[in-house]
Formats: structure tokens, sequence, C-alpha cells
């Protein structure tokens, strides 16, 4: 395989653990570059392996470490390379089909699904932006030799990580103080992310920073190899989604001018209005199967207490059910909106509508289910209990709720939720 580093850049130190000796211990091993199954395939394969996630699930929350086998065997059955185009040797997925995908891995393990969608997020977002969008933005010929380069090595079973929100900032790319300065051979970047999921664990990070000598705000995404210059500080310990390990990332190093995604400086803020759905709704599918996984795990215990039998529990599951099911159609409209109109003005309305009712609906489900399950299901190690804890950070992840109804509510008055607001969006 070819050092994951853009070209003419240095090959990073192999950080990562399936690059290191830590591989054996792990079961990662060397990248396989297994077939990329066809979407069809590539969805059971999902369904096949959410059991497996699950298993491993408690220990790893409990432990808050990250689920490397996990990954070992999402990289076995293909799945890293799910929206690579077919010529780069991935599936050729759409959209679509990446959230069906996501929502079966996150019925079973949550943290492992969201550690998914942040990669998916970048070689989804890397091929499925239109070349001729590209270009328009101006993207010059090299840009897409670079990005073929990144794709064939998530097919060929390469992680990509987020590093894009900061403490005080949140995932506001306006705001962000991540800085980078033009040098003789590239960019240096220099700052701290925080909430990176699989940080430590990546071979490279997809990471959003700002022109430090320009006055108004012009943001731009680099991918920067993990190694020399990156440094994880694990302080990731939180409520829910504790095995998604999202330690604090802190950069000061240099990368060749061709990490520049897109070759053009300052195109975050424009992508993030253009094509939100890797922002915002890539996480809903994560959280509508996070549903799901509260109501079996939930109708698991109550068959097990003999409590299935009373009117009142089944009517909760009843409500929970149809919640659960209507924030996975409100999913999948997007998600075919998004496969076949991308960028509209309703496209995205329904990015934002499914990303504020998945998150949502995951927290309700979930505290329904634990009321009607009773206190022996709060127990720590319980997979109800894990659930809870996960599915109440759906309405806390970017755009959290409140942002998403606001937008929404702008857009319903008739107004332009991406600029008239007091504040920007992103």
């Amino acid at each position: 395989m070819t050092p994951l580093v853009p070209a003419g850049g240095t090959a990073a130190p192999a950080t990562p653990a399936h690059r290191t000796g830590q591989a054996e211990q792990s079961g990662q091993g060397e990248r396989t570059g297994a077939p990329a199954p066809a979407p069809a395939a590539a969805l059971e394969r999902a369904r096949e392996l959410a059991p497996r996630l699950a298993a491993r699930a408690a220990a790893h929350d409990a432990a808050g470490s990250f689920p490397a086998e996990d990954f070992a065997d999402l990289r076995a059955a293909g799945l890293l390379g799910l929206l690579v185009p077919a010529r780069l040797g991935g599936t050729g997925a759409r959209f679509t089909d990446y959230t069906e995908v996501a929502a079966e891995l996150a019925a079973g393990a949550g943290a492992t699904a969201l550690i998914y969608n942040m990669h998916a997020s970048v070689t989804g977002a890397l091929a499925h932006t239109p070349d001729d969008l590209a270009r328009r933005l101006g993207a010059p010929d090299s840009f897409f030799a670079a990005r073929d380069r990144t794709l064939r090595q998530a097919a060929d079973g390469a992680l990509f990580a987020v590093a894009m929100s900061e403490r005080g900032a949140g995932s506001r790319l306006s705001r962000i103080a991540t800085a980078y300065r033009r040098t003789a051979h590239g960019y240096r970047i220099t700052g701290t992310k925080s909430f990176v999921s699989g940080a430590g664990h990546a071979d490279a990070y997809l990471v959003a920073a700002r022109d430090r000598d320009a006055d108004a705000p012009s943001v731009s995404y680099f991918l920067v190899p993990a190694g020399d210059g990156i440094r994880v500080d694990p302080v990731w310990d939180s409520l829910g989604m504790r095995a998604t390990g999202s330690h604090d990332l802190h950069l000061d190093t240099e990368v060749p001018a061709d990490a520049l995604l897109g070759g053009v400086e300052g195109l975050a803020l424009p992508m993030a209005e253009i094509m939100p759905q890797w922002l915002v709704a890539s996480y809903a599918a994560v959280y509508a199967g996070v549903a799901r996984a509260a109501l079996r795990a939930a109708a698991a215990h109550l068959r097990e207490r003999n409590l299935h039998t009373l009117p009142a529990v089944r009517a909760r599951l009843g409500r929970a059910d149809a919640e659960a099911a209507a924030a996975r159609l409100v999913v999948a409209e997007a998600a075919r909106r998004v496969t076949e109109q991308p960028g509209t003005p309703e496209t995205n309305r329904w990015v934002w509508r499914a990303k504020l009712t998945a998150g949502d609906t995951a927290a309700a489900v979930a505290a329904s289910a634990l009321e009607a399950a009773g206190a022996s299901a709060t127990r720590r190690g319980h997979p109800l209990e894990r659930i809870y804890r996960d599915a109440r950070c759906g309405a806390l992840q970017p755009a959290t709720s409140d942002v998403c109804a606001d937008w929404l509510g702008t857009a319903a008055l008739g107004g332009d939720p991406d600029h008239d607001t007091e504040a920007p969006r992103w």
C-alpha cells in the first residue's frame, strides 16, 4: 500500500494501532484491502456484524476504549470503502446506502457507528462532490488526483477522522481558533481540536483551520496525516458515546500544498451550506439506529422479567416503536433527496429535519424504554442503560437540536436560515 500522505509529503510515523505493534493485541493486523461489496451486500455485512459489535460494546463503554476489533471487522468487510467509487476500489454507494449501513451498525454499537460516520463524512464529501461543482468553486486539476489517492486509501482500509470542533466554538467554523499560514512547501497548522472521535487511531484527520492572515473568516479543510506534530490528549470521559475516544487533538505540523482539500482556500464555509448532509444528516442515521437498539434492548429485558404482559408497558413500547419508525422514515426521505437532488433548498431542509428528528427521537425512545424496563435496567453494564446514555448525546451533537429547530423555523418563516440570524450557523 502507498503511504498515507499527499503527494510531495513525508510519510508520517505509523501511530494508529493497526499500523504498530498494538495491532496484534487489538486484532487489527495489516490492512488487507478486502474486495468492496456491492451496496446490497454491504448492508447485509453490516447486519451480520451488528451482533458482534453489540457483544463488545459494554466493555468498550466501561473502559472508554476505542473499539479496535470492530474496525478490524469493518475493514475486513470492505466497509471503509463504502462511499468510494468502484473505479477506485470501493463500493460506490450512495448517501441512501450509507444511511442504511450506518443505522445497522448503530443498532449494534452506537459509538462504533459514530466513529464510522466521521470516516464516511470525509470519504462521502470527497466522493460525492460533483466534479463540475468543484471546478466552479475553483478546484485545480491537481485536486482530482489528490482526491482519488485519498479515496483509494480508504478503499484499502485507511480510517479517517474529523477534527473540526473546538472548546468555546463548538462546530461553528467561523469561530475556530486553529489557524494555518502558508510556508515555502505548503501550510503550517497550529491549534487544538476537541471531540475528535477516533483520536489516536485514525490514519489522517480532516482539520478545519482559518487563515491566520485574513481579516474576514476564511476557513479551509486540510487532510493531515497522523504522526509528527499531532498529539492526542486523552481527556474523553463522557456521559455517553464513551467508546468513541473523542479526545483532544493538538496540532503543530506542516503539510504539503495538496493537503488542502479542494485545492482552494476558504471553501469550508460555502461547502457547509451547499452540502450540509456530511455535517448534519450523517449523524441522523446513527441515532435512528440507536433508537432501534433501545427498542430491542427494552423488549428483551421486558420479556425476561415477564413485564411484557402489562398493558402500560406494551403501550410505551408501541409508542416508542412508532416514533423510531417515523424518525427512520424522515432520515430515509432526507437521504433519498440528497442522492437524487443534492444541494437544493428543499433537500437541505430535509437534511436539518432528519438531524432534529433523529436526535430528539433517540433520546425520547430510550428514556421511555428505560422507564418501562424499571430500575433494574439502570444498573451500569445493562445494555439499556448504556444505550440511554448514548442516545442522550444525539440532540447535543452538531448541529444541536436547538440549532436545527431554529434553522427550520427561520426557513418556515420565509427567511434564509444560513444567513438571516444574528450569529452565523457555521
